[in-house]
């Protein structure tokens, strides 16, 4: 009952806060922190055992014929890893962002709602359990997109279900059409036998199916042109951009590719269908595409958020390239560029909230205003550009091998070119925050915060401690993941497991 466990605690909190009153601030506190600390404790003790081969399984028989089952198997538990423990620092950052706003309740309900929904499709040990889980995380998150309730929250919150619900019903379409051609599909390292059978009696059949289901985790993974919905949710407050970038729902999309491909097809017989190929143009067309779109953004959000679609493409095209290390390096990208975009989300609330900067034009000066919260966004900025030893360069090495064991030259063209233009769009960041001076007067700073006898509070940080702690941690863990990639269970050494089928 493991599996299960792992999904009550977040969902046990959630249906408990939402029955809270807004002051019971204490209460809602205690149920986020406990419900975020349990799930990490819990997948911290199950690596050890999870990576020596042993699956831990649970099965609930919805209908006849259509099982719900949940496995902890290395890939899953490698997904819940990243989802739990960036959910924690995430969890800790949305008390500190929201203290004293309207309906917090409500808002950490969806939250842990979404993390939720987030195990389940990490846990799902086949197609039908996945779909429920995908589907839900499409619901839960629309509130959290619209939570400040302006025009444009609503308007952005409705363009992000349209796109996501258009993705939701490609995915139906296409776990019904081969649930109704193979029977249940449950995922197989290597692919399933009767996928196999069913291309080899109607290649084009299986064409459209597979077809079909990329396209639906395609729309979450933001791979272009489906990537519309990513910028335009950036009206959601700061701890709700993190999520959706970094711990849910690309993050998700780019894990359903791997199960499509890998656990569903197989790489070969998604080869024979011309389908890898097509996903490799995609993913190296929105690799370039996004780049270009972020240099073009002065809004700090909108230029990280296209700077997700390209990322987050990285590990499309990992998965498309038939070599093991392409696959651990598309594997590993999905923790490192979690880390990353957390960190530069965090940063872009961090300046949001305390100097009332929205824009890149605006960032002039910062690091001498708020020095630790530029030396994390410097870090993850460096890491995303893929230099050493920070986490990105491991993610974008191991893809650039892979693409060379798998005869593809040209993805290390595709990663260089990348590479070139992240650092187009965020070097001169990083040199504006440090070296220039300050582009907007103090006096333009949010006034101080006030403590409950309305005196102006002193503290010696640059902000309060429940944004920038988090800050500062994922900006370590950065830098970590790059150094320590050669530990034993570190993310690198799992996703080479994982790659070489040990799952």
């Amino acid at each position: 009952m493991i599996p299960v466990v792992l999904l009550l605690t977040s969902l046990v909190p959630a249906l408990v806060i939402f029955g809270l009153r807004e002051n019971q601030v204490r209460l809602r506190t205690t149920l986020n922190l406990t419900g975020a600390i349990a799930k990490v404790a819990i997948v911290a003790a199950l690596i050890p055992i999870v990576v020596t081969g042993e699956k831990l399984r649970t099965s609930i028989e919805w209908i006849p014929g259509l099982e719900i089952v949940f496995v902890t198997d290395t890939f899953s538990l490698f997904f819940v890893a990243l989802s739990s423990g960036l959910w924690l620092v995430t969890t800790i950052y949305a008390i500190g962002y929201l203290e004293g706003a309207p309906n917090r309740s409500r808002f950490f309900g969806f939250f842990s709602l979404c993390v939720t929904a987030t195990t389940g499709i990490a846990l799902a040990q086949n197609l039908f359990t996945f779909l429920i889980f995908f589907e839900l995380l499409t619901l839960v998150t629309y509130p959290l997109v619209a939570h400040r309730g302006t025009p444009d929250a609503l308007r952005g919150a409705r363009i992000y279900l349209g796109y996501t619900l258009t993705g939701g019903v490609l995915l139906l379409l296409g776990v019904a059409w081969l649930t109704l051609e193979v029977g249940p599909v449950g995922f197989v390292a290597g692919g399933i036998p009767a996928v196999a059978d069913l291309a080899a009696r109607d290649p084009l059949t299986a064409t459209v199916i597979g077809a079909l289901l990329l396209g639906g985790v395609g729309v979450k993974a933001a791979l272009f042109p489906l990537h519309g919905w990513l910028p335009i949710a950036m009206v959601a407050p700061a701890p709700v951009s993190a999520l959706l970038h970094a711990v849910a729902v690309v993050k998700a999309g780019a894990f359903g590719i791997i199960r499509v491909v890998e656990d569903t097809f197989g790489f070969e017989l998604f080869a024979q269908l011309g389908l890898l190929d097509a996903l490799a143009i995609v993913a190296s067309i929105t690799i370039v595409y996004g780049s270009l779109r972020a240099l073009t953004q002065d809004d700090l959000k909108k230029r990280l958020a296209y700077s997700t679609v390209s990322q987050v493409a990285y590990i499309a095209l990992g998965a498309a390239l038939l070599a093991p290390m392409a696959t651990a390096g598309a594997i590993v990208h999905m923790v490192n560029q979690g880390f990353m975009k957390i960190t530069l989300f965090f940063c872009a609330g961090l300046f949001a909230e305390e100097l009332k900067i929205h824009k890149i034009s605006e960032l002039a000066g910062v690091g001498r205003r708020m020095p630790l919260t530029a030396a994390a966004f410097t870090v993850a900025a460096l890491g995303m550009i893929g230099l050493p030893p920070f986490a990105g360069f491991v993610s974008k090495w191991a893809l650039g091998l892979g693409g060379l064991d798998a005869g593809q030259p040209w993805v290390v063209a595709v990663l260089l070119t990348s590479t070139i233009l992240n650092a187009a769009y965020f070097l001169p960041v990083i040199i504006a925050m440090w070296t220039e001076p300050a582009a907007l007067p103090q006096s333009e700073e949010r006034a101080p915060r006030l403590a409950p006898d309305g005196v102006p509070s002193k503290r010696r940080l640059e902000a309060p401690a429940a944004l920038l702690v988090p800050t500062l941690v994922t900006a370590v863990f950065v830098l970590l993941l790059g150094v320590a990639a050669g530990w034993e269970f570190s993310p690198w050494s799992l996703a080479q497991l994982i790659a070489d089928g040990a799952w």
